[in-house]
């Protein structure tokens, strides 16, 4: 059986795929891939701010190494995640959908492969202090360094 898809045949990747700056994003699906060397939290998250790139997807993945540990825990804590399970050292899954924040991303091409970075988080509440337009995000971004 045949199926017809419209724009199948258009690539729009590097498009989708080279977002960078500050997003207010919701997490879409979340789950733990267990590796050898390096486990990780895969992400994929919608954007909700700002309205140019809205409910645009990406993914992203926070590893979960002893040395990465301190990143995994921010990234709970800014966006709202229980708690009582934190402290119980459990990540549930289905309790990381829908959980919103600000995430600062970056784009990385290395040996052929494209990575997005999650480089910064921050509670979803901070987004309406950040400054909104583009010239201000490369002040903010100029003056934090």
């Amino acid at each position: 059986m045949r199926r017809h898809i419209p724009g199948l045949h258009a690539t729009q990747q590097d498009q989708v795929n080279e977002l960078q700056g500050l997003f207010l994003v919701r997490i879409e699906r979340a789950s733990y891939r267990w590796h050898p060397q390096m486990p990780f939290l895969a992400l994929q998250f919608a954007i909700l701010e700002p309205t140019t790139v809205n409910m645009r997807f990406f993914s992203g993945r926070i590893y979960c190494t002893e040395r990465a540990l301190w990143k995994l825990n921010r990234f709970l804590r800014d966006f709202g995640y229980d708690l009582d399970l934190l402290d119980r050292d459990q990540i549930d899954e289905k309790a990381l959908l829908n959980l919103r924040g600000v995430v600062r991303t970056t784009f990385t091409k290395l040996n052929g492969h494209s990575y997005q970075n999650l480089d910064a988080f921050a509670p979803a509440e901070e987004w309406a202090a950040l400054p909104s337009t583009p010239e201000n995000q490369a002040e903010s971004e100029r003056l934090r360094r």
